[in-house]
């Protein structure tokens, strides 16, 4: 019996796989007419659906199930982060977050920063195979580069921190902080290997932001960014228990 395979499809109604989806399932997993698989559409329903004609490069189907599914965590989990030089490493980061869970990555574009322009489809296509992989309901949303002045005066509401390790502005700790009043909507920025530059830590804070540490470690950036999103869903899998 072949195991049921999931596949990313936006618009579940068309009766059709998108192209890459499609080739994938008929090349590579060789499925033919009568096969079930399982569809997403990455706003929170599964769909079980059954093949009915394939060609090399089109996969039709019926769908035979709509199964809307239940968030896993209340509220949404933002991660703003300035890339890498290496862009390999934003696409470790962004595949691990995906895993863990979030609902949205933006990119930001910070006085150190050492990339100041990158491509948002690889990102996209390693973000799509880790939703089917973790075979998690909703896709996270992706956000193209941002400049730190206009981020931190475009999200005024929710839970938001920047993290940091200057000494001269106070820091509390992220996890402790997170699990304070019940936080449902949290946002975290994370610099860039330089970190941010003391002036941009200070108008974060003058916006409202919260200072915070990650703990004692000092870490590179995309471990900063992905145990930033750790500790968004463990404070949040505590305030759900």
């Amino acid at each position: 019996m072949k195991e049921i395979r999931y596949f990313f499809v936006p618009e579940p109604e068309v009766g059709a796989l998108p192209e890459d989806e499609a080739v994938h399932a008929v090349r590579v997993l060789r499925l033919s007419a009568g096969d079930e698989m399982m569809l997403m559409d990455g706003c929170g329903t599964f769909y079980k659906a059954r093949v009915t004609m394939t060609t090399p490069k089109r996969c039709h189907y019926e769908i035979v199930e709509r199964m809307p599914q239940e968030p896993q965590w209340a509220g949404c989990v933002h991660l703003a982060i300035a890339p890498t030089k290496l862009m390999d490493r934003m696409e470790w980061l962004a595949e691990k977050a995906t895993e863990v869970g979030f609902d949205e990555l933006t990119f930001l574009d910070c006085q150190f920063s050492e990339r100041r322009t990158l491509k948002l489809s690889r990102i996209e296509k390693i973000v799509v195979s880790a939703v089917k992989q973790s075979r998690k309901a909703w896709m996270p949303q992706l956000n193209d580069m941002t400049s730190f002045k206009q981020f931190i005066g475009s999200h005024q509401t929710g839970a938001r921190y920047i993290a940091h390790c200057y000494d001269e502005v106070p820091r509390v700790n992220l996890f402790t902080e997170l699990q304070k009043g019940g936080v449902q909507d949290a946002l975290v920025m994370i610099g860039p290997e330089g970190d941010f530059s003391i002036d941009e830590v200070r108008m974060a804070v003058d916006a409202g932001f919260i200072s915070v540490d990650l703990g004692k470690s000092r870490l590179r950036t995309e471990t900063a960014g992905l145990v930033a999103v750790m500790m968004m869903q463990l404070a949040k899998e505590k305030l759900n228990s």
